[in-house]
């Protein structure tokens, strides 16, 4: 099994900055890709960013020159600094992970979500 602890959330000022952290942990054959998606109140799970095995980078259009995904040098951690932060970034966000257990299991993995709240 496979847990995924997230870490960093919190309430902010307009403009201001949150780094979130995500560790992976147990039973990880390969990891594909790493990522963060979010979730507001009244509205559908979306991508924020994400980072595959090769080194590609996507980001939502909205946070594109603000937020920057990276991977820790283990390589089961996953960062998502947030910089200019604004109101409509509040949510719940969520790490992600795409893997296989063992060499024909592709799963998908969920955190259980971290807050993140930006005042005006």
């Amino acid at each position: 099994q496979v847990q995924l602890v997230e870490s960093g959330g919190g309430l902010v000022q307009a403009g201001g900055s949150l780094e979130l952290s995500c560790q992976a942990s147990g039973s990880i054959f390969t990891i594909v890709a790493m990522g963060w998606y979010r979730q507001a109140p009244g509205k559908e799970r979306e991508l924020v960013a994400t980072t595959n095995s090769g080194g590609g980078l996507n980001y939502a259009d909205s946070v594109k020159g603000r937020f920057t995904i990276s991977r820790g040098d283990a390589k089961n951690t996953v960062y998502l600094q947030m910089n200019s932060l604004k109101p409509e970034d509040t949510a719940v966000y969520y790490c992600n992970l795409v893997g296989y257990s063992d060499y024909f299991t592709r799963s998908d993995y969920w955190g259980q979500g971290t807050q993140v709240t930006v005042s005006s």
